[in-house]
């Protein structure tokens, strides 16, 4: 059987294996020893397998266990991760003084550009009037 052939049916064993023991709702340290058991049974099953080979099949395995989407009390653990922390009461008053200094300094520049536009308008407006008694 070539090397590939043979590597693919251990790999497809392996992952047979580890949805039918459960082993991905158990912990990390549970699954490496889970992990390091199979390997071997593997390597009993397989003999033609390298080191090298067995080795890849280990880190496949493990990474196999380790899902990209979070399931049960990791999923449970990456939300408490993400709950905002508590404030004191002067946190929050700092943050609240802050935010109305934002606020005051945020309508001051509205309130000065809305000036600039208006004096720019009436200047607008005296210059036509200007260019219209001069074209009479």
């Amino acid at each position: 059987m070539a090397d590939e052939k043979l590597m693919d049916r251990a790999r497809d064993e392996l992952f047979s294996h580890i949805n039918r023991c459960g082993v991905l709702q158990a912990e990390a340290d549970d699954q490496r020893t889970w992990m390091d058991e199979t390997i071997e049974y593997i390597a009993e099953r397989y003999p033609d397998l390298s080191d090298a080979d067995l080795q890849s099949l280990y880190n496949i395995g493990i990474r196999f266990c380790q899902p990209a989407i979070a399931y049960g009390n990791a999923l449970q653990d990456s939300l408490n991760l993400v709950r905002p922390k508590e404030q004191d009461e002067s946190e929050v008053a700092a943050e609240a003084e802050v935010t109305a200094e934002a606020e005051v300094t945020a309508e001051a520049e509205v309130t000065a550009e809305a000036e600039v536009t208006a004096e720019a308008e009436v200047a607008a407006e005296a210059e036509e009037e200007t260019q219209e008694v001069g074209a009479v």
